[in-house]
């Protein structure tokens, strides 16, 4: 696992689109997959100045995004859709017909859960999967549980999960309890990972994650046994890993 303490918020965005761009210059029909959160919104405005100056193309490109509430309809503000049309899809030269992200507004888990892995491997598995990091360790929504779930799957979320997605929502009882979700397995199975986490909220989960125990108490722990796994934190999320990297 390589680990980069960036100079700056700014840096490590800016490291984390160069390297997404560099992966899709050269395999342009590669499979992504994409994360949602704070954090990737600076990487993906690089990646939209990159597209509009034509030093890179989406045109070939196939996405996949981690996860998405259950119950929002792909209209609606909050939903995953939304935010990744809104960052990234509608500002770019991808075919949205080859973006993916789970079926929020359909009630059959084990309908939606299925269908995902199937077009995930009928597209040829993951090359390049973005994550971000929560603060209980979560990646996706992979929550702290007894062991680590395997394939897409429907979690229940945690209150510490809903409480930090709340400030997103007019109400904290807007925040859904439900999110389909990528397993680990499959992130595990993505080709390469590349994580993202900033903010000194994040330190101690950063250094839990990437330097403690690998744990299914700790979701992203597990990342520590990827054979091509890269994180770039910011400098106040990597403050206690200065002497670890």
């Amino acid at each position: 696992m390589e680990f980069i303490i960036a100079e700056s918020t700014e840096d490590m965005s800016r490291q984390a689109a160069d390297r997404i761009a560099s992966y899709v210059d050269a395999d342009p029909s590669c499979v992504l997959g994409l994360a949602t959160g704070t954090t990737p919104i600076g990487l993906y405005a690089c990646l939209v100045e990159d597209c509009a100056a034509g030093k890179i193309s989406f045109a070939d490109v196939t996405t996949f995004n981690l996860d998405e509430y259950r119950g929002l309809d792909p209209e609606h503000d909050q939903s995953y859709r939304y935010f990744m049309k809104k960052h990234l899809f509608d500002h770019v030269d991808i075919d949205q017909a080859r973006t993916h992200v789970p079926e929020g507004a359909n009630p059959d888990a084990d309908a939606v859960c299925a269908a995902y892995e199937e077009a995930i491997e009928a597209a040829g598995g993951i090359d390049l999967q973005l994550l971000g990091l929560g603060p209980n360790g979560h990646i996706g929504f992979n929550e702290p549980e007894d062991t680590f779930p395997a394939t897409t799957h429907c979690v229940d979320l945690t209150e510490s999960t809903i409480q930090a997605n709340s400030r997103l929502f007019d109400s904290i009882d807007d925040v859904p309890r439900q999110a389909y979700t990528m397993g680990i397995g499959t992130i595990m199975a993505a080709r390469s990972v590349l994580v993202v986490v900033e903010g000194s909220h994040k330190a101690e989960i950063v250094k839990k994650a990437f330097f403690g125990p690998v744990t299914p108490q700790v979701p992203a722990s597990i990342l520590q046994f990827h054979p091509n796994a890269t994180v770039i934190v910011d400098p106040a999320a990597g403050e206690l890993c200065r002497d670890l990297a």
